[in-house]
């Protein structure tokens, strides 16, 4: 059956002229005329049904219907460009996968590793977009996603990469010496907004009961906590593996010799059909191996 899809020619005379607000810039950018251009356009409102574009005596300007189309058009536009160099620098070789990850984990973690991951697949490119929470792959342009969670969810295949092992962490300054888990009710608890019981579930898998232990400075990333640690403003519980080099370099240290292992894991999930199969299964191969040691300390400490 024949897609509904309009011209790439209108869309790009469309976009153009919804970023300038001007039918005349439009073709200057174009390098057409400005009959070329209202050309293009009344053929795509012509081809939506709808009036994109109201015509004022001082130019033109876009209907709100033009608005939120003018959206969509310059984001897949800009997806059409992003592809089309990456055919013409690479000859049509290797392949890209469109990522969807969790910001903390992909900064702390992930990006520090890719070196390795472009040194054995120097023809795969990953592109990266901020997810936090389930959602429709027929919905979005993502090949898979890093979740942090519990599992996965219906229509998808998710592959465990790593349990979460939290910690509790200070400024040396802060906090010089080990303590026991009680003594942090005379510390500041910082919280993280996401995860508003945390604190609670740390201190109850140690069989504490502490006061208060949800009061405290409310941050929803774990990047937030941990510099808010560093500067000594409160102790912090977060997963370890996002702490890493914090605590290699002694800007934080553990303050209670304890891991709780919670209730969410990191998985790469996927589509049960997924798409760029031989790319995505690289990727999932060297991501497998690379949180392997992480999976195994994970189960010594269940």
């Amino acid at each position: 059956m024949r897609r509904k899809i309009p011209s790439l020619g209108a869309l790009a005379a469309f976009e153009s002229a919804a970023r300038h607000q001007s039918f005349t810039a439009a073709a200057d950018e174009l390098a057409v005329t400005q009959s070329a251009v209202c050309r293009q356009i009344a053929t795509l409102e012509d081809f939506v049904g709808v009036k994109l574009f109201r015509r004022t005596r001082r130019g033109v300007l876009l209907t709100e219907a033009g608005v939120n189309y003018s959206r969509s058009v310059r984001d897949r536009l800009d997806d059409v460009e992003r592809d089309t160099l990456e055919v013409m620098a690479k000859g049509g070789l290797g392949g890209s996968l469109e990522l969807g990850v969790v910001p903390t984990f992909a900064t702390q973690w992930l990006v520090p590793r890719l070196p390795d991951f472009q040194r054995q697949h120097p023809g795969i490119t990953l592109h990266f977009v901020p997810r936090t929470r389930p959602f429709l792959f027929d919905d979005s342009t993502l090949h898979a996603t890093i979740y942090a969670g519990p599992a996965g969810w219906p229509g998808t295949e998710s592959q465990l990469l790593m349990h979460e092992a939290m910690v509790a962490v200070a400024s040396p300054q802060l906090v010089p010496h080990d303590l026991a888990p009680a003594d942090l009710a005379g510390y500041t608890l910082l919280q993280p907004s996401t995860r508003p019981h945390a604190w609670r579930q740390w201190f109850a898998a140690q069989g504490v009961t502490v006061p208060n232990d949800m009061a405290g400075p409310r941050m929803e990333l774990f990047s937030m906590l941990a510099k808010a640690a560093v500067h000594g403003l409160g102790v912090a519980l977060i997963p370890r593996l996002l702490i890493e080099d914090d605590l290699a370099a002694g800007t934080l240290r553990q303050v209670v010799p304890f891991e709780w292992i919670s209730d969410r894991s990191y998985y790469l999930i996927h589509p049960q059909a997924p798409t760029q199969r031989q790319a995505l299964a690289a990727f999932s191969s060297w991501l497998q191996a690379q949180t392997a040691p992480y999976r195994s300390a994970g189960a010594a400490a269940s």
